[in-house]
């Protein structure tokens, strides 16, 4: 999702983070949840021990919502659209990094593993990053199991009537008073030492759950996937 720069690019950065909040709270307040696998998250925040939630990129808008008022800490894109994403987050109380796997991609998981090892937040990662493929693990939340020593939490969920952005992964918005049906899935331990066989045999563990949580919230709704739903009421987008 892109947004113009200009003369009003500094005015946007101080009107949208407190807007969206506002406006995400109004939209999920008249929505209906149903949540499963709520065992795994209530045993891991009663063993005090951070963990990482990792959820594909379609997927953003309500597990940022949902995570609100927790102590995270989330990786945000370096780009220009990521300035906005990060005073976002930051203002539903997020601590945040900045990179990609183009720009400052090793600077912002040195920053994730200090955050979370120092400051005992838990983490919160796009498991498919901020340019896909879209649901298709990337090895960086596996290096930040590994060199944390905690957990990855799997996060899915889908909506009975929602919104697609023309986005590469078409991110799902769930509209007014829909039915959401969220998943956590068993955690994922990592261990410190891993070669590159070893590494590539977690992404594609990784990959495999959350791909089936995806596939579990979806036929819930009777459906598939959320790919090609939404035409109707599509948004604007990269």
């Amino acid at each position: 999702m892109a947004v113009k720069k200009g003369f009003l690019s500094p005015l946007l950065l101080v009107v949208a983070p407190p807007l969206y909040s506002l406006l995400s709270r109004l939209l999920f307040a008249t929505c209906r949840v149903t949540s499963h696998g709520d065992g795994y998250l209530t045993e891991l925040e009663g063993k005090g021990q951070p963990f990482i939630a990792a959820f594909w990129h379609c997927a953003i808008f309500y597990v940022v919502h949902r995570a609100r008022g927790r102590r995270w800490v989330a990786m945000v894109s370096a780009s220009a659209d990521g300035e906005y994403i990060a005073r976002i987050l930051q203002g539903m109380g997020y601590a945040t990094v900045r990179g990609s796997r183009s720009r400052s991609g090793l600077s912002a998981l040195r920053g994730m593993i200090s955050a979370m090892q120092q400051e005992r937040l838990n983490g919160a990662i796009v498991a498919d990053g901020s340019q896909g493929p879209a649901r298709r693990a990337q090895a960086g939340v596996i290096l930040l199991a590994g060199k944390t020593g905690n957990p990855i939490l799997p996060v899915a969920w889908a909506a009975d009537r929602c919104w697609l952005f023309r986005s590469w992964d078409r991110t799902v918005l769930p509209k007014p008073f829909a039915r959401i049906s969220l998943h956590h899935g068993e955690p994922l331990p990592v261990p410190e030492q891993l070669d590159s066989e070893a590494l590539e045999a977690y992404r594609l563990e990784l990959e495999k759950r959350l791909n089936g949580l995806y596939a579990q919230a979806w036929l819930d709704f009777g459906r598939e996937s959320h790919d090609g739903l939404g035409r109707e009421g599509e948004l604007s987008g990269r």
